[in-house]
Formats: structure tokens, C-alpha cells, sequence
């Protein structure tokens, strides 16, 4: 998902904040509040950031 936004942003001439990094600390326990669930909040936050900045028209 992030390399095809950036890839649409570079093809409008537009530059795109980095996307957040993976985590690395996750100890696999299923933790409640696990840092996974920090990332994916992140990242779809990156990801309609995103969609406001790139022309709606060049998905078509």
C-alpha cells in the first residue's frame, strides 16, 4: 500500500511524509494495546493523509 501511494504521489509531482515504520518490540504475546495495533492505526492514518494530497482522478 505505501510504495503504490508514493509511487501515484511521485507520478503527480507530489512528495509524501515517510510512512511509519513496522514496529519491532512486538513480543507475540497478543497483547491488549500490542504495538501492531499502534501501527496499523498509523498507518491508515499515512494512508487517507495520503489519499487527500493525491488527485482522485489518476486511480481511474
Amino acid at each position: 500500500m505505501f510504495e503504490v501511494l508514493q509511487q501515484q504521489a511521485r507520478a503527480q509531482g507530489l512528495a509524501l511524509r515517510a510512512p511509519p515504520p513496522e514496529p519491532t518490540t512486538c513480543c507475540g504475546r497478543g497483547c491488549n494495546g500490542c504495538v501492531w495495533e499502534g501501527y496499523l492505526d498509523a498507518a491508515e492514518y499515512w494512508r487517507q493523509e495520503a489519499l487527500l494530497q493525491i488527485d482522485p482522478v489518476s486511480f481511474e
